[in-house]
């Protein structure tokens, strides 16, 4: 397994396994995160404020994960279906009552000196807002 393989794994295990120290140490300290259809944000303190409205906003994990990677292992993609429960309302989104979901997603992702530099995430926020009831 390419090691860039390796550490995107590493990093949705940790995703599954609720261990958001785990996520954080397979990211680069400058890490830009592209929310989906939302602002750039940078920086590992940014990303673990992040973890933390998630945590509290939605319950999810992942499953059918495949990672692709390029031939240089800077570049890399993965492929995942989200089974979630949206369990406290996120602000401009539909009010939650412990509704669940089933999300095809994806990441593009950059790898840099062994750590995620680049994270930009991808799925359908219209359908999201269908199964929820929005």
């Amino acid at each position: 397994m390419h090691p860039t393989e390796a550490l995107i794994r590493r990093y949705y295990d940790a995703f599954n396994a609720g261990n958001w120290d785990g996520m954080l140490a397979c990211l680069a300290e400058d890490v830009a995160h592209d929310v989906n259809q939302g602002d750039r944000q940078v920086g590992r303190d940014a990303f673990a404020a992040f973890l933390r409205h998630m945590e509290q906003c939605y319950r999810e994990q992942l499953r059918d994960i495949v990672v692709m990677v390029d031939a240089t292992g800077t570049r890399a993609a993965a492929e995942f279906v989200v089974e979630g429960e949206y369990l406290h309302t996120d602000e401009g989104l539909p009010e939650a009552a412990g509704q669940r979901y089933t999300l095809p997603a994806g990441a593009f992702l950059e790898v840099r000196d062994g750590r995620i530099a680049r994270l930009s995430m991808a799925y359908n926020l219209r359908d999201w807002m269908r199964q929820v009831g929005g």
